[in-house]
């Protein structure tokens, strides 16, 4: 059983609406991996949150008539809600808006000006407020973002405080390099180290005539540009530079992110860290986004599809199982909610839960007799934690899946209902321990239910420890999953 800690990271969502189903997809990833390390042994620490400052969030506000504070607030709130409703496990919620985040932003800004990082200039560009960054001519589409097509970018031109990011283009091309697993899935590493190799221009990280964002610490008429103190919650959001936890976690196991932010991640959060002379991160993770009918899900298109409301239809475990089988990490997967239903119904309903209601049923009629299982055997378990680990969730649970259809025609192949084989019942006890502490990462209120009533803990090397018979009494519960129409 492995040891040790894992620290896991997801983006900070952006608080200028309501969550919807592509933000919970990558946090129900991040939780997945956290819950798988937890089931390991390692000490885990998971860090979500809200980013909330920048024009942007300061536009929104006045459109609603509120006060910026307020206006991230409530929404802040509706995001923690949002990810509670869907039973993540997370250690931290940060706030960019926190205190001790924006003190700690103002000394990492102190410390790599120190180090001759940061000078004074004049920036003029196009600039995408859904972004909130400057684009070039060559990532434009028809003279719009790829990522925000709905809005014009704008050409400005203002003072402004940079970091020295061209500094740091061989250092970063030698990273890559050296890390192959650095950028993940590889086919996102090939690009960001083209776009590398053409060149660095160096950041700005301030804005002016800005008052919705932390104070930067140089200059009193200037504030930090909102990207370049969002990432840094990585580090602040675990007490860099000196608190007990950035000590036992940094530097990051996993940093997981969406495709639009894959630049900010992959090239400037390593500078900057260069910078400060701070371990980088093992491994960014890069998921791809969740479309509805073919396109991106978001506010500004009007296809936002509620986390809240599929969880209140369907159950949290549903969705969690929902998203992460039916498509495979790092590409683009459509929403569609009839699939999520069939889902549901076929394999949570039918296949797993029936087994469960049925086999339970069965031993607190007849009871078990301890035996050799065999059947456990077939359950390649190491296959399914190298999946797990290698970022394949859509094929460790096909895997698992495919023994409880193994569990189910086991029952139809020995008639247990008429032969009540206490040894074969022993059999499928075991198993449906075994395929509950494996599926507890991906769907853990079901898998606590069917752990309480069959009497075992959700611990990874109770997998392969017998199954104790007399210990606990088996009662057929309540249905595990309901049949939706």
């Amino acid at each position: 059983m492995a040891k040790g800690k894992f620290y896991i990271t997801t983006a900070i969502d952006y608080v200028n609406s309501d969550p919807h189903i592509g933000h919970a997809y990558q946090k129900i990833i991040a939780d997945v991996l956290s819950r798988w390390n937890r089931l390991l042994g390692k000490e885990v620490f998971f860090l979500t949150g809200t980013d909330e400052h920048g024009q942007k969030i300061a536009n929104s506000a006045k459109e609603a008539g509120k006060k910026p504070k307020d206006f991230v607030g409530s929404l802040s709130k509706k995001f923690e809600e949002t990810w509670r409703a869907l039973n993540l496990d997370f250690d931290k919620f940060i706030r960019t808006t926190d205190a001790d985040h924006q003190e700690r932003v103002k000394k990492f800004i102190i410390l790599i000006n120190d180090k001759g990082d940061i000078y004074k200039g004049t920036y003029s560009g196009l600039y995408c407020e859904g972004c909130e960054a400057y684009l070039t001519e060559k990532e434009l589409k028809n003279g719009k973002c790829p990522f925000h097509p709905n809005k014009e970018v704008q050409e400005l031109k203002e003072e402004a405080y940079f970091f020295r990011l061209s500094k740091y283009q061989k250092a970063l091309l030698k990273f890559y390099q050296k890390n192959p697993d650095y950028i993940l899935p590889k086919f996102r590493r090939q690009e960001i180290i083209n776009r590398v190799k053409e060149g660095l221009k160096d950041l700005s990280i301030t804005r002016k005539n800005l008052e919705w964002g932390i104070d930067f610490p140089l200059d009193k008429n200037h504030v930090v540009y909102v990207w370049f103190e969002a990432l840094q919650n990585y580090i602040t959001g675990i007490g860099w530079p000196d608190g007990k936890n950035f000590k036992k976690f940094w530097p990051a196991d996993v940093e997981i992110l969406g495709i639009d932010n894959g630049w900010f991640h992959c090239v400037i959060w390593p500078a900057m860290l260069m910078s400060a002379e701070l371990e980088l991160p093992k491994t960014i993770l890069v998921n791809g986004f969740l479309t509805f009918d073919g396109k991106k899900i978001s506010k500004s298109l009007g296809n936002v599809i509620s986390p809240v409301k599929l969880v209140k239809k369907y159950g949290a475990d549903s969705v969690r199982y929902y998203v992460c089988r039916n498509f495979v990490f790092g590409h683009d997967g459509n929403f569609v909610e009839e699939e999520l239903v069939l889902r549901h119904n076929g394999e949570l309903a039918n296949k797993l839960g029936n087994l469960v209601s049925r086999v339970a049923g069965l031993v607190e009629k007849n009871g078990l007799e301890k035996c050799e299982n065999k059947l456990l055997k077939k359950f390649n378990v190491e296959k399914i934690g190298k999946l797990i680990d290698g970022f394949e969730f859509d094929k460790a649970l096909n895997e698992i899946f495919a023994f409880v259809d193994m569990c189910n025609e086991y029952v139809q192949e020995k008639k247990v209902w008429e032969t009540k084989d206490r040894k074969v019942l022993y059999d499928l006890v075991d198993s449906i321990k075994a395929v509950a502490i494996l599926l507890w990462p991906f769907i853990p209120e079901s898998c606590e239910k069917i752990a309480r009533n069959f009497g075992f803990e959700i611990k990874f090397d109770v997998i392969k420890k017998p199954y104790k018979v007399g210990v606990h009494k088996i009662k057929k519960s309540g249905i595990l999953f309901e049949k939706v129409g």
